[in-house]
């Protein structure tokens, strides 16, 4: 058996989840490392539920788990899944503290995700060599499987990792080795609850709330991992309970292989030229010139204070001035995917080449 893993929450917003919450909850009791005399912590904040969510919950009987049950109402600007999702990890914080393990790991998934039963163990272990771990999505069909759509999404897959063969070539993160993947949601992210508090906590945003989290702990200096043995399997499903959550990008898919919408993604010169200007600024942090950078860039005394003041590493350098840069940038520019594809493995041969030469 394996070990105990240490102090941890799962924590889980759920809105009108009465048929896929009670699965995840069961695969949850099913995580390694865990048992009856060992449980793991969950919270689950039911919000807004207008069906049978919190009654699906109690029938459970699930005697490896601890589970919490918040149910709540949110009115108005509040009611979105960025305001449920800070509680759910908010009280798994608050849990955390009052056992005394402020160092205890808050993990948060979506209610209708799948998960292996490792997904804890290897978050766990992904967390000794970074701050903050995202998981791979995995698009999860249940069976119903539209080939056309499939091969659309492998489309979309290999334009990522392309972007990836960039970073690699030209700036090349050393706490997040290749091979790696690209997502860090909502639907599978880890961190520690004392650098939780830190950062603020989650912002309860009404869509990105989990990006902006993840950017809050980079500004902090905070290595963002994604580790490829960390990975959830999402649902393909396109009405989903999240305002601009993944099943409007499955929607928008779906339009796509339809034919009745095109597809246009960042180009490949977007990407290069960002992640230069990223190892630019990386460089320039290393060789102790930061000041004389944001000097020439321009910007006022005020950012230039925000960024340098307390600032840790060079992730938290180049994290802090690329976001006071972001007003001043254009819009990125886009292409159809297709040409992405092509642009980007003919940048990728063009790489290979000078290496070689």
């Amino acid at each position: 058996m394996s070990a105990c893993p240490g102090p941890a929450v799962v924590c889980v917003p759920a809105r009108n989840e009465a048929e896929r919450l009670p699965r995840l909850l069961r695969a949850l009791a099913d995580q390694d490392g865990f048992s009856s005399a060992h449980r793991l912590r969950v919270v689950v904040v039911a919000n807004n539920c207008t069906d049978d969510t919190v009654a699906s919950v109690r029938d459970l009987a699930l005697d490896t788990i601890d589970l919490r049950l918040i149910e709540a109402t949110f009115l108005g600007t509040d009611a979105h899944v960025g305001t449920a999702r800070r509680r759910a990890l908010d009280a798994g914080a608050e849990w955390l503290e009052a056992e005394g393990a402020p160092d205890g790991v808050l993990l948060t998934t979506d209610a209708d995700a799948r998960l292996d039963p490792s997904w804890v163990a290897d978050n766990l272990s992904a967390l000794d060599g970074a701050e903050i771990v995202g998981g791979r999505l995995v698009i999860d069909d249940e069976g119903d499987a539209d080939p056309a759509l499939a091969g659309f999404h492998a489309k979309v897959e290999r334009y990522w990792a392309g972007v990836r063969l960039l970073e690699d070539a030209l700036d090349p993160p050393p706490y997040d080795p290749a091979p790696r993947h690209g997502d860090h949601t909502g639907g599978s992210l880890a961190l520690r609850a004392s650098l939780y508090r830190a950062v603020g906590g989650l912002p309860a945003l009404p869509r990105g709330e989990d990006n902006a989290l993840v950017a809050a702990v980079q500004r902090a200096g905070g290595r963002l991992r994604h580790c490829p043995a960390v990975s959830v399997r999402v649902s393909a499903r396109t009405a989903g309970r999240a305002e601009g959550g993944m099943a409007v990008e499955m929607l928008r898919r779906a339009r796509v292989v339809q034919g009745g919408e095109a597809y246009r993604l960042p180009t490949a010169a977007f990407w290069r030229e960002l992640i230069l200007r990223r190892a630019r600024l990386r460089r320039r942090w290393r060789e102790g010139a930061a000041a004389d950078t944001l000097a020439d860039l321009g910007l006022r005394a005020e950012d230039r204070a925000a960024i340098l003041t307390d600032c840790p590493n060079d992730i938290a350098f180049v994290e802090r001035t690329l976001a006071c840069l972001a007003p001043r940038d254009p819009p990125a520019p886009e292409c159809p995917l297709d040409r992405a594809l092509a642009d980007l493995a003919a940048l990728a041969a063009d790489l290979r080449r000078d290496a070689a030469a």
